[in-house]
């Protein structure tokens, strides 16, 4: 019995042993130079607490920056400069295209020029006749009225070369009324225009601002306000958060979608967005009220518990546990195990977390 009793003790010391000397290897556990450079922390703020409502919806170009380009005269197309996705300046030739139209106002402004001569020459001769007593002053404003007749037929041809851009011959070039992306494009070489067509040959957009349309559902309607803080999401990029602000409300609803929808303007400097993208849109709805918050990356999940780790000097970090109450987006808010003004680790938590604590 006593050699078991001995056994026993000899056990426990060593178990002991063992603990402290964990203890004292956690305890003089130091941050080095290059992990305190790959780590980042954050203080612990109040912040109002946020909701999440997810939509989904598409890119648009704002179609206050956009511009779309008809065809003005009949003819065929003779040659296409650009393509779907091409940057355009403005007035730049985007297609070259031969019309008899053109060609019978180059013809109008001829007989225009001709009549204006011979207005002004039978002008001459009705004054020669008027000094002689020969023209009476009925045929001298008569004389008169056709000349301006004439140069205002002129001038009005003339605008019309001006405002379509028209050159001499039958060649009518159809140019960009803006800079911008060609966004869509519906003209083929060899394509017989008609004048009364109607269809958008070239649409043009300026997208380094850019529309992203959301669709709410009649249930989620009185949550969604002006201003609402948008984060929106692509298959394009899945590492990639745009930021914006819901900027509209259509305050009506589609008949087939049940559905009413929402504008987010993002800023698009980069022109990684493209119109037509697929794009999912979280809401960040303000529930006025405010709690102690820190970046969702800081909070760690293990053994069934949330934890941080807790940062007051390079050898002085705690594991802590504590109650997390939601995680919207990049933000957890916490319910209690934390004060502000303490400082996270939010980069590389989950490795100091192991060194600490395996």
């Amino acid at each position: 019995m006593k050699k078991y009793l001995f056994v026993l003790v000899i056990l426990f010391s060593l178990v002991a042993c063992q603990k402290s000397e964990v203890t004292e290897m956690k305890a003089a556990f130091s941050m080095s130079d290059k992990m305190l450079e790959r780590c980042q922390f954050a203080e612990v703020k109040v912040e109002p607490v946020r909701s999440e409502l997810k939509l989904f919806g598409k890119v648009a170009a704002d179609n206050n920056r956009m511009a779309h380009v008809y065809p003005v005269v009949g003819g065929s197309v003779l040659k296409i400069n650009v393509e779907l996705g091409d940057y355009v300046e403005q007035g730049q030739v985007l297609a070259v295209v031969r019309s008899s139209e053109v060609a019978d106002l180059q013809k109008q402004r001829l007989e225009a020029q001709l009549n204006i001569a011979l207005a002004e020459k039978n002008l001459q001769v009705i004054k020669d006749l008027y000094e002689g007593k020969l023209a009476s002053d009925k045929d001298l404003i008569s004389a008169q009225k056709e000349l301006e007749k004439s140069r205002a037929e002129y001038n009005r041809i003339n605008e019309v070369y001006s405002i379509y851009g028209l050159k001499a011959g039958s060649i009518y070039n159809i140019t960009a009324p803006m800079s911008g992306f060609i966004v869509q494009k519906d003209i083929n070489q060899n394509e017989l225009l008609r004048s009364d067509k109607s269809d958008v040959l070239f649409t043009i957009a300026q997208i380094d601002e850019i529309w992203v349309l959301g669709n709410v559902n009649e249930s989620n309607i009185a949550r969604v306000k002006v201003g609402t803080k948008a984060l929106v999401n692509t298959i394009s990029y899945p590492d990639r958060v745009f930021e914006g602000k819901v900027d509209k409300i259509f305050n009506a609803i589609d008949p087939e979608t049940k559905a009413m929808k929402v504008l987010v303007k993002i800023k698009n400097t980069d022109l990684l967005l493209k119109p037509e993208m697929s794009a999912t849109i979280t809401l960040l709805i303000d529930e006025k009220t405010e709690m102690t918050a820190i970046p969702a990356s800081a909070v760690i999940f293990d053994k069934n518990k949330t934890w941080v780790m807790v940062f007051k000097d390079r050898n002085n970090i705690e594991t802590r546990q504590v109650e997390v109450y939601r995680q919207t987006g990049q933000v957890a808010y916490i319910a209690k195990g934390l004060q502000v003004g303490e400082k996270v680790i939010s980069k590389e938590a989950l490795f100091i977390y192991d060194a600490l604590n395996d």
